[in-house]
């Protein structure tokens, strides 16, 4: 703030407090004296009296004034005027936050130090769990960690990356990025429903069928180095199964023409930064427990 715009502020303020003195102590009676007045005013037959304030209410309005006064002058209102307690809302915030962490810290310690099994029957510590995972998950994968279309559903054991709790850890400190390149030039139209429907008789576990003989072969020349041969996916590469029925973007032909057409990319965050690592460690323990509860 500059200047300026500091003195302008507490002239306002100073003329503001000096109009409000002048109303209530130039303009007030103290006493009525000889025939009582009114104000002219009837309302029924009602007249209204031109009475004196209640001396109480106008003591109680001066030490408001008073109090307004010495608040100016303790903290923060005046312009650039830091005030004689040098409070700021940033430094009450800031000491909010550590006392908050502080509180926590202990808590947090003794979560790291147990394994994600002992976490997922801990239910203190899968409560605070959910509460992260609703702050910084259930914006993809859903309150209930089921996904949607393009988000991977988190409560099956199906996994791109890997279900257990250590690379589910890596996946949410690290993020991860995966690609599918588009094969439109390499297949062609034809090719591509052709392979589609390959990829389809791979879900239902009918790939001999006479037809589909040539994708077959096209399938291993150009597929099977992600998703292996018979379609069991990587999970280093991030490459999802192909023999079961669960679909990042959809299982049916024309989902599946799409993806081969138009390639596909997905992008997990990094959460290095955001979390820390007891809490890392916390929601890897229960998105682990998400995927082995009862269905």
């Amino acid at each position: 703030m500059t200047d300026f715009w500091s003195g302008w502020i507490i002239v306002l303020t100073a003329i503001t407090y000096v109009l409000l003195a002048w109303v209530l102590l130039g303009n007030r009676k103290i006493t009525q004296t000889g025939e009582e007045k009114t104000t002219g005013h009837v309302y029924d037959g009602i007249e209204e009296y031109d009475n004196p304030m209640p001396a109480w209410w106008i003591k109680l309005f001066v030490l408001t004034m008073l109090f307004g006064i010495g608040y100016l002058i303790a903290y923060p209102g005046l312009g650039k005027w830091p005030g004689l307690l040098n409070w700021t809302s940033v430094q009450q915030w800031e000491g909010d936050v550590e006392e908050a962490r502080l509180e926590n810290e202990a808590l947090y310690a003794g979560f790291l130090e147990q394994d994600a099994a002992t976490l997922a029957e801990n239910d203190q510590a899968m409560r605070i769990a959910k509460r992260v995972f609703a702050n910084n998950c259930a914006v993809c994968h859903g309150t209930d960690g089921k996904g949607s279309y393009g988000f991977p559903n988190l409560t099956d054991n199906d996994w791109l990356y890997g279900g257990e709790p250590a690379q589910i850890a890596q996946s949410i400190h690290d993020g991860r990025s995966g690609v599918m390149p588009s094969w439109l030039s390499a297949l062609g139209n034809e090719g591509v429903a052709s392979m589609a429907a390959y990829v389809q008789a791979l879900s239902s576990g009918n790939t001999d069928a006479p037809e589909l003989a040539e994708s077959k072969q096209k399938y291993a020349m150009f597929c099977s180095a992600c998703h292996g041969p018979t379609g069991d996916g990587n999970i280093a590469m991030g490459a999802p199964r192909l023999n079961d029925d669960i679909w990042l973007y959809g299982g049916d032909a024309g989902s599946i023409m799409q993806t081969l057409t138009k390639g596909r990319s997905g992008k997990m965050p990094r959460h290095a930064e955001m979390l820390s690592e007891a809490k890392i460690h916390l929601l890897s323990s229960y998105v682990y427990q998400l995927s082995r509860q009862e269905p």
